[in-house]
């Protein structure tokens, strides 16, 4: 099967998109961009053929069978999956951290054994349909885990508790810059078999399963060609015609998704863009913050890390605010002394980041201005656009200067870009 990939190396995530011949997007991933580009390419685009190979096996097994809960059954699948990549980088993990330990260091070793025995343990429950991880990436919901055992387990066996954490600190950029070695096959197998084995309840035929398995496995996915975008394109080591500009990526993108949007704004962890796009996805006008990252995601996570509150954590807490504090700026520099002073003078906190909301939604309406104003259909993508928060602002202030207007938030719009690299990829062989 011929494949076209695009892959969009943003400053905080890697996104990548894989689709056939016919336009359909068969795969998504996404991982942390790290310090390593090369790295980060490599890891979502494996993602994206995972994603891939289980829409491949959905669509076996219904050729198959017909299942109630397919739904239920794809998402548990995806986990069982997700759950051995888990433990394989867990491993790592253990491992990395082991060999910075000095020989004869007996009762260090044993207290890092301990927490990763702890670690592995607990970590079936965070796979499951209702379980809350702080992210979906491993150095997330490791290091969150590890930092809070690590204490516990340095109390009780009497060892220092910086000296523990200093081992992950040293591993951690190792493991996540190595990609994961055993391969795509084995753990589809070893998810299924688990999948079989603890669910029941779904009733599936397993030799029913292991076909569509294996000959979702089966099917080759042929990387026809590739296009990169996003902040680290320059790093792909791709020739020229490989490469597509940020802006052209997601007026595309955001096109393919709405065939009827004319304006697109998108909020990244590094820029704010603003497009104008004509009938055919084709950019027409565009204005973006490219001088720094005041009021973008790396803004917001600066703000969560000041609150000690996850990034996740912050749209929620503001939707709850009763009042919108006025904030001044939204400069990174200064926006934990603005933050401190405010929180001193006794203004709550749901207040504070509904302010801090408005003003990130105020400066992209500025850009958003002078890149020639909304016209229907909008369309706003980015990981901000995953903000309940921020889109309240945006519909608030979008009515209020140019009246009703349909803003277009797909669930999937983290992959705008890498959505319209793929396109470009497609188009530059199938005409």
């Amino acid at each position: 099967m011929k494949c076209y990939i695009g892959i969009d190396l943003g400053s905080t995530t890697t996104k990548a998109v894989l689709m056939d011949e016919g336009a359909e997007i068969l795969g998504r991933g996404i991982t942390n961009s790290r310090s390593n580009y090369e790295t980060a390419a490599a890891v979502a685009k494996q993602e994206a053929r995972l994603g891939a190979r289980l829409t491949l096996f959905r669509r076996g097994l219904g050729e198959l069978t017909q299942l109630d809960g397919i739904e239920d059954i794809m998402a548990d699948l995806e986990l069982s999956i997700r759950y051995e990549q888990f433990l394989e980088q867990l491993s790592d993990l253990h491992a990395t951290c082991a060999s910075h330990i000095g020989e004869g260091n007996i009762p260090l070793g044993d207290a890092l054994d301990d927490v990763f025995e702890r670690l592995r343990e607990e970590s079936p429950a965070l796979f499951t349909r209702d379980a809350k991880r702080k992210s979906d990436f491993f150095r997330d919901i490791a290091g969150s885990r590890v930092m809070k055992l690590g204490e516990e387990v340095a109390k009780a066996r009497g060892v220092d508790f910086d000296t523990l954490l200093n081992l992950y600190d040293k591993s951690i950029i190792a493991v996540e810059n190595r990609p994961p070695e055993s391969g795509l096959s084995d753990k589809f197998r070893a998810g299924l078999h688990r999948l079989l084995a603890e669910s029941p309840e779904f009733n599936i035929d397993e030799n029913l399963a292991q076909a569509a398995l294996s000959k979702a496995l089966d099917i080759e996915l042929e990387e026809t060609y590739v296009v990169g975008t996003g902040y680290g394109r320059v790093t792909l080591p791709f020739p020229k015609e490989h490469i597509r500009s940020e802006i052209l990526c997601h007026g595309l993108g955001a096109h393919l998704m709405y065939p009827e949007t004319r304006t697109v704004l998108d909020i990244g962890g590094q820029d704010t863009k603003a497009i104008q796009v004509d009938a055919d996805g084709i950019v027409e006008n565009f204005q973006m913050n490219d001088r720094c990252a005041a009021g973008c995601g790396r803004y917001l996570g600066y703000i969560a890390d000041e609150m000690n509150m996850g990034l996740h954590e912050l749209g929620p807490m503001a939707l709850k605010s009763t009042k919108s504090v006025r904030i001044n700026s939204t400069c990174t520099v200064f926006a934990g002394a603005e933050l401190r002073d405010r929180l001193a003078l006794g203004e709550k906190r749901e207040d504070i980041l509904a302010g801090l909301h408005r003003a990130i939604i105020l400066r992209a309406m500025s850009i958003i201005s002078r890149s020639g104003g909304v016209a229907d259909q909008f369309t706003f993508t980015g990981g901000v656009a995953n903000n309940g928060a921020a889109v309240k602002e945006l519909r608030k202030l979008i009515a209020e200067n140019y009246g009703e207007v349909e803003i277009n938030i797909d669930p999937a719009s983290i992959y705008t870009g890498a959505l319209g690299a793929a396109e470009f990829a497609r188009r530059a062989v199938v005409h």
